[in-house]
């Protein structure tokens, strides 16, 4: 199997299992959300550190302790990548599963904001069109609602903001997850030990499928995670953004074919209006793309000054004779010099 092949693998199936996660979270029930995201923060650890020690990579751990930057960023990304988790959680448990995958629909517009306000790019007229009907979209599903859709937005901000952070970090996958996991660990596994000392967790007290489940919560959250990473290292980043709307598609699908959650027309109105803003973007993207791709092999190519060491061989020293010119004339200059001389 050839590597573009086998990103295409990866990446779709990192993006069914964050399609139908929702699935996964509803059997998780009768744990809370708080619960539920602290066994995830702890299985992730778990399981991450089983793979760093089979593949004989935990020595990065000690270059990076030397980076105090960089362990800010990484405290900085562990709360931002743990609200997006918590807020995940509760959308699903609460009954909300079509606003969470509005969320990440939102998510690369809001990606494009950050890149104008925080990162002083400049965009093009397509682009600020999109954030335009995006930010109509908005509008018309705050009226749906009767508020804003604060689960949504809070998704899309946190997941964009952590995704920011990430770049510049430039971590790999499961160093990165790894370390950010165990900075929240444990915050996580205090508030498990007063849930029990409480008597109310529901780890080993439900069934032993619930208590497996929640174990297996940590390989849930680092294998997409791990999929996306090969994906990403195989195939043009037009690939994977396009890619990555399968994950909200089949969000919505759950939460209305699925949970059967409602999805009045002017709700729908709001998502076709997203939906739009999303083609707008990806089009002007692609186009972009080609364009850049296109003039990249137009561009003649630029002439190779001559070496350094071939001025070498072409010019004589000062004072040598010239190994080019004819003898006679060599001959003819000794002569005249003999000469000269008597």
């Amino acid at each position: 199997m050839n590597q573009l092949r086998l990103g295409y693998l990866y990446g779709v199936g990192a993006y069914l299992i964050w399609g139908f996660f929702p699935i996964y979270l509803k059997l998780l029930r009768p744990a809370g959300p708080v619960e539920i995201l602290a066994h995830r923060i702890l299985w992730s650890v778990a399981f991450v550190a089983l793979l760093l020690a089979a593949t004989r990579h935990a020595g990065f751990l000690r270059k990076l302790a030397r980076r105090p930057r960089a362990l800010a960023g990484i405290g900085l990304a562990a709360a931002l990548i743990a609200v997006n988790w918590g807020t995940y959680i509760y959308g699903v448990n609460s009954d909300r599963v079509v606003e969470t995958a509005l969320g990440y629909f939102i998510n690369p517009l809001v990606s494009v904001l950050f890149g104008v306000f925080l990162l002083r790019e400049r965009l093009r007229p397509a682009q600020w069109a999109a954030l335009g009907v995006g930010a109509f979209a908005v509008a018309v599903l705050t009226v749906d609602y009767g508020r804003l859709p604060w689960l949504a937005l809070t998704l899309a901000f946190s997941f964009a903001g952590y995704g920011l952070v990430k770049k510049r970090l430039a971590l790999p996958a499961t160093e990165g997850l790894f370390v950010e996991s165990a900075v929240l660990a444990l915050p996580a596994l205090a508030y498990l030990g007063w849930l029990s000392a409480r008597g109310d967790s529901t780890f080993g007290h439900v069934s032993a499928g619930h208590t497996a489940l929640l174990v297996l919560a940590g390989a849930a959250t680092a294998i997409p995670l791990l999929l996306f990473a090969g994906a990403a290292n195989r195939l043009p980043l037009s690939t994977v953004g396009m890619l990555q709307y399968l994950a909200p598609i089949l969000q919505l699908g759950c939460g209305v074919l699925i949970f059967h959650e409602p999805m009045p027309p002017v709700r729908l109105a709001g998502f076709a209006l997203v939906w739009l803003a999303l083609m707008v973007f990806t089009a002007d993207a692609l186009h972009h793309s080609h364009r850049t791709r296109s003039a990249a092999r137009t561009q003649p190519p630029t002439p190779t000054p001559p070496q350094a060491a071939d001025l070498a061989l072409t010019a004589p020293a000062k004072g040598a004779k010239n190994p080019h010119r004819g003898p006679e004339v060599q001959d003819r200059r000794s002569r005249g010099r003999s000469q000269r001389k008597s």
